[in-house]
């Protein structure tokens, strides 16, 4: 992209999907400037003159109460913008908003929504401002020829993409301008207009009465729906200021603000231009009324001779209203291209579209594909639809408002669901995050449904389909609903990758956590809401030998199907090390190799004409590994990384985090790693998370402490615990996974182990047989006493013969019978399959055959030979 400056100036990837890490220009507008391109964006003077002429024919007299009226709407959507964008400021709005509540289709099809409504408006604003141009210098048959008013907004387009382009300071600085005049002269007329009412009043003029205000005087309900539907799409605009909430100062709260005071400001310059036109006009069907069907176009520039008079003032305030329609729509063709490109900038931050679209300015620091993109998008759509008829054009244009009503029930829907949780928590967030944004999205449902039959009748609008299955169905109904069901089609394609890999990474994980003796435990696992943020976490729970359970939690660095897939290699790699017995520590040094080795062999197996792929996603994951005995009530534990885990002691309820050796994440390289060994009191609750869990919290430090004060007391369910865990601190936006691991410790009965001492003696191996049967017999195991014998003096005899020394010998009464023989010797016996004229080396064969499974670990002073027999 070389449209600016220097060939370096390019666009670059966004550097981060989170708000206000994209890589947009912080800080960048205030409260002042959010309001204007709020305003701006409902092109007041253009909405007013398209559409009072129609509301007016609907409800007659009672036009003024009825504009009004249709604000409320807009209000109580307002009101959903402003929670969602106080918990989630991302520039995404509905798309992303929607995303997190309802996943990442329905999150689609609100990020559609915007598209497809701005597109449409940005085309009948550029030949509106086309025609106005030609107007304004007394060119009205170039007003009138379609191909001069469309090859007039396609520059206009050009040259408003261009002013989005250069950067969002210099947007807002001629929005200012832009507004000013619009504004000034939408007052200038409303004064005037009154002023000739009551000082020279025209033959069509009327008293304002308090009859306008009275909605109950309209002559239907039928006709009150109608006049409010017209009324609300003049409105509808404001929310863009929401939409740059990453580059306005205080981003979780001016732009909400924003957005209420844009739609309240609005409200009282509809109410007061509404009450002049119709005090000056009349609602009469001829001459200059604003029922007459010649000047339902546009009722303001026929208005403008009428009220300023022929003096020469009034014919320079005359082209300035023509002037003022003109600024309305390039105003708003600007503000409109605003929020498409953020919406598509941030779906594709989010990967719901080509990673293209996610490139930011290098000096401008403005969407660069997405603004250029949307503008060339709008341009097509301006020029396809300018080489039908006319008809096609204007129901097109008509069936924008299907698109916005559904964008807005959407959002109202999402901001109820996204706070469902703590709408009980206060009277103010009942109201204002549950109520208003229900009753908002409840309302715009209504409305679109509505307007859906309204427009589907054949004799609605300017053209007519004959619909499979359907019949004849109107234009306005056909196209609206057409656009909306080809974002559905499209639906599937873009949001594959999310569900293909959150479908991998869920098959991958634990589908449940299976009872262990040493100690309960329960899980969550919180996926990113959006593709961008789908990784490589995960947790497990494997069971040891000697009743002992190795607890893991770890994090995959990277993003989407790789790295889904590298984290199911490294939780299988985890697997089968832990099942060797290994000490956490060389447990996470061969990992590491593991890591390393697969990273070399990528790297070599590459093709050297083709460009490199990024590093592989395992160097650098974090791990955190931790072994509990519950005979002994010990915790051995080794880090690879930052993770820490939190321990809360049973008695006093405090929280603590035991500080662990450094550890480097694995494949990245580094000093060993050390395990650490923690005495755990019965009942202890030991609480492994990853980094995700802490990413709501303004850093490290402050998420431990929010932690601290969800686990202190300790005394509560584990699934309760972790619920609060996750409702505390990730309330809002998941942009990472976070995964979160909880276990209550137990120590086992006294009554279901016995030990032994033994001296490295042959007299030992007849003491050891005796003591075994009788606690079989105890425990009511006599058929396993045989078996368990043979095992034992086969075992003792090995230590006795080859090592010397102490020997151990313990029984454990579990799901199994577990028999551990320790002795100080070091090396590994083998299992051999000895040949017939062999005279030994057949202990361990008759051993494996009489077991479920045996097995190795080592010990700080030796070694442990294991074995479980099948209760």
């Amino acid at each position: 992209m070389r449209h600016f400056g220097r060939a370096g100036s390019a666009g670059r990837p966004a550097p981060g999907t989170g708000a206000g890490r994209k890589g947009l220009k912080n800080d960048a507008l205030g409260l002042l400037s959010s309001v204007v391109i709020g305003i701006a964006s409902t092109a007041p003077a253009y909405s007013l003159a398209a559409t009072l002429g129609l509301i007016v024919v609907a409800v007659g007299l009672q036009s003024p109460i009825v504009v009004m009226l249709s604000f409320l709407p807009m209000l109580l959507v307002a009101y959903a913008f402003r929670e969602l964008n106080a918990s989630d400021a991302d520039c995404g709005t509905t798309y992303t908003w929607a995303t997190r509540a309802f996943g990442p289709r329905t999150g689609w099809m609100g990020g559609w929504g915007i598209v497809v409504a701005d597109v449409i408006v940005m085309a009948s604003l550029a030949e509106i401002a086309g025609a106005y141009s030609f107007r304004l210098v007394g060119l009205d048959a170039l007003a009138n020829d379609r191909l001069w008013t469309t090859v007039a907004g396609i520059v206009w387009i050009a040259v408003m993409t261009t002013v989005c382009y250069v950067g969002i300071e210099f947007s807002a600085a001629v929005q200012r301008w832009l507004l000013c005049l619009e504004a000034g002269m939408l007052v200038v007329f409303a004064v005037a207009a009154l002023l000739r009412v009551y000082t020279d009043p025209p033959p069509t003029a009327l008293h304002v009465s308090a009859s306008w205000f009275n909605p109950f005087d309209v002559s239907s309900s039928r006709a009150l729906t109608s006049g409010v539907l017209a009324g609300v799409f003049i409105y509808w605009g404001w929310d863009t200021v929401v939409s740059i909430n990453e580059e306005t100062v205080d981003s979780t709260r001016i732009p909400g603000r924003a957005a209420i005071l844009s739609t309240v400001l609005l409200l009282v310059m509809y109410g007061l231009v509404t009450t002049a036109a119709q005090a000056f006009a009349g609602v009469g069907s001829s001459g200059v009324g604003l029922g007459d069907p010649g000047n339902s176009d546009d009722v303001l520039s026929g208005l403008g001779s009428a009220v300023f008079g022929g003096s020469d003032v009034g014919l320079v305030l005359s082209r300035l209203l023509i002037l003022m329609v003109l600024t309305s729509a390039l105003a708003s063709t600007q503000t409109t291209i605003l929020p498409l490109s953020r919406t598509v900038f941030s779906m594709a931050v989010h990967k719901a579209l080509p990673a293209r679209f996610a490139r930011v300015h290098r000096r401008f620091l403005t969407p660069t594909w997405s603004t250029v993109g949307m503008g060339a998008v709008s341009i097509g759509f301006l020029v396809l639809l300018s080489s039908f008829s006319g008809n096609v054009l204007a129901d097109s244009i008509d069936s924008v408002g299907l698109a916005i009503t559904f964008q807005y029930a959407l959002t109202g829907f999402a901001c109820l669901w996204y706070h469902r949780q703590v709408l009980t928590r206060s009277t103010r967030d009942l109201v204002f995050k549950g109520v208003l944004p229900g009753l908002g999205g409840l309302v715009m449902a209504c409305l679109f449904l509505y307007a859906t039959f309204v427009y589907a009748d054949p004799g609605y609008g300017a053209t007519s389909v004959n619909l499979p299955l359907v019949g004849p169905t109107g234009g306005v109904t056909a196209v609206g609903i057409g656009a909306l069901l080809l974002g559905l089609l499209l639906m599937p394609l873009v949001t594959r990758g999310h569900t293909v890999t959150l479908k991998l990474q869920r098959s991958l994980l634990p589908s449940h956590l299976p009872p262990h003796t040493a100690l309960d435990t329960a899980s969550r696992y919180l996926p990113a809401d959006s593709s961008s943020g789908v990784g490589g976490d995960w947790y497990d729970v494997i069971p040891l030998s000697g009743t002992r359970v190795g607890l893991v939690v770890g994090d995959v660095v990277g993003h989407g199907l790789r790295a889904a897939a590298t984290m199911g290699r490294l939780r299988t790699g985890v697997r089968v090390l832990a099942r060797l017995d290994l000490t956490p520590d060389e447990l996470l040094s061969r990992l590491g190799d593991l890591v390393e080795q697969t990273a070399c062999e990528h790297e070599e197996g590459r093709d050297p004409a083709r460009p490199a792929r990024r590093s592989d996603e395992a160097k650098g994951v974090t791990c955190l590994y931790a072994v509990y005995d519950p005979v002994s009530g010990r915790c051995s534990l080794a880090r690879a990384g930052e993770s820490v885990p939190a321990v809360v002691e049973p008695d006093t309820g405090a929280v603590r985090f035991p500080r662990l050796p450094p550890g480097p994440p694995l494949g990245i390289g580094g000093p060993p790693y050390q395990s650490t060994e923690l005495e755990l009191a019965p009942g202890s609750v030991v609480v492994l998370f990853t980094g995700g869990l802490l990413q709501a919290a303004d850093g490290p430090d402050d998420g431990l402490a929010q932690l601290a004060g969800v686990l202190a007391g300790g005394g509560r369910p584990l699934e309760e615990l972790c619920d609060r865990t996750v409702s505390t601190l990730l309330p809002g936006p998941v942009d990472v996974d976070a995964t979160l691991l909880v276990a209550r410790t137990r120590l086992l009965d006294p009554s279901r182990f016995a030990q032994w001492e033994l001296p490295p003696e042959p007299t030992a191996v007849a003491t050891i047989r005796t003591a075994v049967r009788k606690q079989l017999g105890d425990w009511d195991l006599e058929e396993l006493a045989f078996a368990t014998e043979l095992i034992v003096s086969e075992l003792v005899t090995n230590a006795i013969r080859y090592v010397g020394g102490p020997i151990q010998v313990r029984l454990i009464r579990d799901r199994s019978l577990i028999c551990e023989v320790s002795d100080t010797g070091h090396t590994t016996p083998n299992l051999r399959h000895a040949a017939s004229d062999d005279e030994g080396g057949r202990g361990l064969f008759i051993i494996a055959q009489m077991t479920h499974s045996w097995g190795t670990r080592y010990t700080p002073t030796g070694k442990t030979i294991w074995t479980e027999q099948d209760l």
